[in-house]
């Protein structure tokens, strides 16, 4: 018979886990690391690494111990969580809540005055939009985090969203002129869908009702309307109902400062060109 397994104790992290449930499957098939090692392409080391949790397995070591093991695909579910909290880790303060709000959002008013927003962002301009004091990791898994919020803007129902920019924060460059090519094109791809509506605060406005700084209005599917406000060290949801009306009517005044839609594509069109 096969011996049972020792228990290795209460796991504290996502890639612990995976740890133990390796080492748990390897002792039930009575294979030593070695043992394991050789089966699974992998050396004694590296499996001993991952049964500790010191190292998250690949997508490939995961997969490789799915038809090893001959599971329902466990293991890949197991690394698919350690890379969501890995990217949920590196998240400022408050923010995951802000992204599990942004899922159940039906409506969306932006007002963004330095960057483009994060749900219209390129990977690329994003990367060059976060690099900025942090690890080529971790910016690596910001980027990823932000993509996957987009997934929003892809689903079969999406949000219907309206975005106010400052010209400022569309003409600011980040990165190369090729980057910032791409992401004015993808602006461009964006307005012309039939849930989003993009306007720009042109620079000879002057003095408007923006300049206060960036928010988020949400209307939730099965809650009360929600505010994000971000800062340089975090998130905050505002959710009392009359700082949601004051920001409502905040957003009203930026609008009417704004060029319509049409004018504002055009806009769009005249910075590409002169990229």
């Amino acid at each position: 018979m096969p011996r049972r397994p020792r228990d290795p104790g209460v796991p504290s992290s996502p890639a612990e886990y995976f740890g133990v449930e390796l080492r748990a499957k390897r002792e039930l098939s009575s294979l030593s690391r070695p043992q394991l090692a050789e089966k699974l392409g992998y050396s004694p080391q590296r499996i001993g690494q991952i049964e500790a949790g010191g190292s998250p397995p690949s997508e490939d070591f995961a997969n490789d111990c799915d038809v090893f093991f001959k599971t329902d695909g466990s293991f890949h579910r197991i690394w698919k969580w350690i890379r969501d909290f890995g990217r949920l880790a590196v998240l400022p303060p408050g923010f995951p809540d802000f992204i599990a709000r942004e899922r159940e959002a039906e409506v969306m008013h932006i007002f963004e005055t330095m960057v483009i927003t994060g749900l219209f962002q390129t990977p690329e301009y994003a990367y060059e939009v976060l690099k900025s004091d942090k690890t080529s990791e971790t910016v690596e898994q910001l980027v990823a985090a932000r993509m996957e919020r987009q997934d929003i803007l892809k689903r079969e129902n999406p949000p219907c969203v309206v975005a106010i920019f400052d010209e400022g924060a569309v003409r600011r460059p980040f990165g190369s002129a090729e980057i910032m090519k791409g992401q004015i094109r993808h602006l461009i791809e964006l307005a012309d869908l039939h849930n989003i509506v993009i306007q720009i605060v042109p620079t000879a406005k002057g003095g408007y009702a923006g300049l206060a700084g960036s928010f988020t209005i949400m209307s939730l599917r099965d809650d009360d309307d929600v505010v994000h406000v971000g800062s340089h060290v975090g998130a905050q949801l505002v959710a009392h109902p009359d700082a949601v009306r004051k920001y409502g009517v905040r957003f009203d005044l930026i609008r009417g400062a704004a060029m319509s839609a049409d004018d504002s594509l055009n806009l769009l069109r005249t910075i590409l060109e002169d990229l």
